[in-house]
């Protein structure tokens, strides 16, 4: 009986053991994928997001219109092969494995642009670029919306806990000065949250396209950006993501380190588990800015 006793222990407490080394081997796996992740797929002088990163075997990139902003993210200027993640502080993030390229995008030094800024700033910028000035605005996580063109005209939040009202208050500004001025306002006030409530969803994973958003709303919650677009035979599709991060830091092009096989490229699912460097995202979801 004692010897039988003494066997059930040994048994239980060498389970015990292995489900403690379950998760650490899984923190293992996840950090070798990101040190041996292949280079077959990039090319270290591409200056873009495209020329980056080459395709997969039997995919082609799809096409979309010159002026869109599905090109327009995909030509995006990268910095030199090897530039490291910055924090807005100018130290240097602590995990420097996860990406393959920072996307040319300054870091401002007040720490607001983190993930859903950074892709309210860029998103900005193309209808900034564009001359679609007057379709610039973003909700509060409150639900009021601000727009670029009331601010430009003077109009200035008054905010009493969740109630916000606009007075002009200030004189007609339409310099790129003063638009960043609007962004940092719209950092302070909008998140993933508002993100979350605000924008479309996409209900298809046969619908996503570039610049779609994986999105996570919450308090803290977390989005990155759908950045390339590739497709096969099978119609099946891959995608390139980057992402903005908190504390603020450089906006970078993930590997990916689930399957260093066609690292970077991503096979998005619907209500999946999808790991995106530092974060995981449970029950996917995605959304489009209108």
């Amino acid at each position: 009986m004692k010897k039988l006793t003494i066997v059930l222990l040994l048994i239980v407490g060498l389970g015990l053991v292995a489900y403690q080394f379950k998760p650490v081997k899984q923190h293992v796996d996840v950090v070798v994928n990101a040190i041996n992740t292949s280079e077959d797929l990039i090319l270290k002088e591409g200056q873009t997001i495209q020329s980056r990163v080459k395709l997969p075997k039997g995919y082609t990139r799809v096409n979309y219109p010159k002026g869109s902003f599905q090109e327009y993210l995909r030509q995006y200027e990268l910095k030199p092969f090897g530039s490291k993640i910055i924090n807005y502080d100018n130290t240097e993030y602590y995990w420097q494995k996860g990406h393959i390229g920072i996307l040319d995008i300054p870091v401002p030094k007040n720490g607001l642009q983190q993930c859903a800024d950074a892709l309210i700033r860029i998103r900005s910028e193309y209808l900034w670029d564009t001359n679609r000035k007057d379709e610039i605005g973003f909700n509060f996580t409150s639900g009021h919306y601000c727009s670029w063109t009331k601010y430009a005209a003077g109009y200035r939040p008054k905010i009493n806990g969740s109630k916000v009202s606009f007075h002009k208050t200030a004189s007609v500004n339409n310099s790129k000065e003063n638009f960043y001025k609007y962004l940092n306002l719209i950092y302070m006030y909008s998140g993933t949250l508002s993100l979350y409530h605000e924008l479309k969803p996409i209900t298809k994973v046969e619908d996503l396209k570039i610049g779609d958003m994986l999105i996570k709303g919450g308090s803290p919650g977390h989005i990155v950006m759908l950045a390339d677009e590739a497709i096969n035979a099978k119609g099946e599709k891959l995608f390139l993501l980057f992402q903005g991060n908190t504390p603020a830091q450089s906006v970078h092009l993930v590997k990916n380190l689930e399957d260093n096989l066609i690292s970077p490229w991503y096979d998005l699912k619907l209500n999946a588990v999808i790991p995106v460097s530092n974060y995981t995202f449970y029950d996917s979801k995605f959304a489009r800015f209108k």
